[in-house]
């Protein structure tokens, strides 16, 4: 395998992750900080490594990220599905397992907006009688 540059983005909530990946010792950095000192919860550092877990392919690439926007949780999730559209890209044989883990799948959860009139999205301002 040649020394290859591939970029893929990925998306979640209001985040947006661009992903740079190429061969390596499996160095993950997240807007120039290791991994671990951007996302402090281990659970989105998990949620990061999940493709590569399930591709086996852990340690093998060093991953460079771009990410805006949104909150942690949802970065996060934009950082796991912009690896696993480059993993894809990269190899297409992957497709399968990445499709089978939900991982190729953009969330299209949003946050609902506020409503004219009322408090937030559903809550409405209190009702009184008198």
């Amino acid at each position: 395998m040649a020394q290859q540059l591939i970029h893929a983005v990925g998306k979640r909530k209001a985040a947006v992750a661009r992903v740079w990946m190429k061969p390596g010792s499996g160095k993950i950095t997240v807007n120039n900080r290791p991994m671990e000192e951007y996302l402090a919860r281990e659970t989105d550092r998990m949620m990061i490594i999940e493709p590569l877990r399930v591709t086996e392919k852990e340690g093998q690439f060093d991953i460079k990220v771009n990410v805006r926007g949104g909150g942690i949780s949802g970065q996060a999730g934009a950082i796991r599905h912009g690896i696993s559209r480059a993993l894809v890209s990269l190899d297409p044989e992957l497709r399968e397992p990445l499709k089978r883990g939900g991982f190729l799948t953009r969330d299209p959860r949003m946050k609902e907006r506020k409503k004219y009139g009322q408090r937030g999205a559903r809550a409405r301002f209190q009702y009184s009688k008198r």
